[in-house]
């Protein structure tokens, strides 16, 4: 832990490029992709998926079809699912019956960019608007510092997850944490979009990007506030089920 009157940090980083300033071996990292990569891995761990193993390329996750294990091939680039995988990372296709008990590999645009960025952590933990409270929860009791990761879009700056950074900063600013200038703009975006996130969000680019492929359906799953309670977090290769 940092310390400054034993206090302990709580920072933003708004994009991956950011990430090599942070001295991410003393922190818990909370991914951050809500348009939709992290809504999908909460979701899809809340729904029984053994496990969700992140990869950064496409060629990574073809590898997993020629092993003699069975995986479900999950490949998302600029919003679209890449031809010839399972799926890419719509919520609507990590339910129960479709991922219940299996074990996905999963490439998307930003988000499992930024998780391999962060790899080095003390631990990595996936956030979403789905998990908000359980994970706050939980970090409002770790004696590290914590790194919110914005995966952004492309390496830019977005407001979705800089906006869902700021409702951690609004649970957790309380609990004796030291804020950086990032997690005080963070939270300050939070405050003005928190009567409505969802209508404060839909004038974001990604959300722009994904009416024009006609998934909004994506976009308001997607800000539902604490559907599930799991905390998927990094295990090896592996994203699972944080045990209590």
């Amino acid at each position: 832990m940092t310390n400054d009157s034993m206090t302990k940090a709580l920072n933003v980083c708004l994009s991956p490029l950011l990430i090599p300033l942070y001295d991410v071996e003393s922190h818990i990292v909370v991914i951050i992709d809500i348009f939709r990569a992290t809504s999908s891995i909460c979701y899809g761990i809340e729904n029984s998926a053994e496990a969700i193993i992140p990869v950064a390329e496409i060629n990574e996750c073809i590898a997993y079809r020629d092993t003699q294990t069975h995986y479900l091939l999950a490949a998302e680039r600029d919003g679209k699912v890449v031809e010839g995988f399972d799926f890419g990372n719509s919520p609507f296709s990590y339910t129960t019956e479709k991922v219940g008990g299996k074990t996905i590999v999963l490439t998307t645009t930003n988000g499992t960019q930024a998780l391999h960025l962060s790899r080095k952590a003390k631990k990595i933990v996936i956030g979403s608007f789905l998990n908000l409270t359980a994970l706050c929860n939980w970090l409002k009791v770790q004696q590290e510092d914590i790194l919110l990761v914005c995966a952004g879009w492309k390496n830019n700056f977005n407001l979705e997850d800089t906006l869902f950074a700021g409702a951690v900063v609004h649970q957790l600013k309380d609990f004796d944490f030291r804020l950086d200038d990032a997690a005080i703009a963070a939270n300050d975006l939070y405050e003005a979009g928190k009567t409505d996130i969802n209508q404060y969000l839909k004038k974001t680019s990604h959300a722009e990007r994904l009416k024009k492929l006609g998934i909004e359906k994506d976009i308001e799953f997607c800000l539902q506030v604490d559907l599930t309670t799991a905390i998927p977090i990094l295990d090896g290769d592996r994203l699972v089920k944080l045990k209590n």
